[in-house]
């Protein structure tokens, strides 16, 4: 497998309340999600608000792009040539690209985002492109949000 070692801190409460590190470890839970794209969930919640009691291991639960009624913390390294996935999520992600470029294809637009740029994206429709010659890292933070709406139809979710 495509390897993605990203360390992961997490932190929490001991049975007295005092704050301490519950892990610190290389984040296991990484998966190849198509040709050219690998990715690792960092950390993940259900319902609002979220709950920060306990000492789980929340980047064990299963989820999909997104969580309905959650969050996903995800890390993806998109590398050159990655396979094209045109999707839609019932989300708001905030990204962050923390190293190399890539392009993000709407409907009619390209944009060409590159390390240190954050996109806020709004149920769009989208793709990743890696047209250059190194991968690109991005974090994404990935929030349960209602369908879009426009005439009063949903825009669905796919992909």
């Amino acid at each position: 497998m495509d390897e993605l070692k990203i360390r992961r801190v997490v932190t929490g409460h001991d049975a007295n309340g005092k704050a301490v590190v519950l892990f610190d470890e290389i984040g296991a839970e990484v998966a190849v999600t198509r040709p050219g794209a690998t990715s690792l969930v960092a950390w993940s919640t259900e319902g609002f608000p979220v709950n920060n009691d306990g000492s789980a291991d929340e980047a064990k639960r299963k989820v999909g792009t997104y969580h309905d009624n959650g969050t996903v913390f995800r890390i993806v390294r998109f590398n050159p040539g990655v396979s094209p996935r045109n999707h839609r999520t019932d989300s708001i992600d905030y990204a962050v690209v923390m190293s190399g470029e890539i392009d993000m294809e709407m409907d009619d637009t390209v944009v060409h985002l590159k390390a240190g740029d954050v996109l806020i994206q709004r149920g769009t429709v989208h793709n990743w492109f890696n047209r250059g010659t190194v991968p690109c890292l991005i974090a994404f933070s990935l929030i349960s949000a209602k369908p879009v709406m426009i005439d009063g139809k949903a825009l669905k979710a796919h992909g």
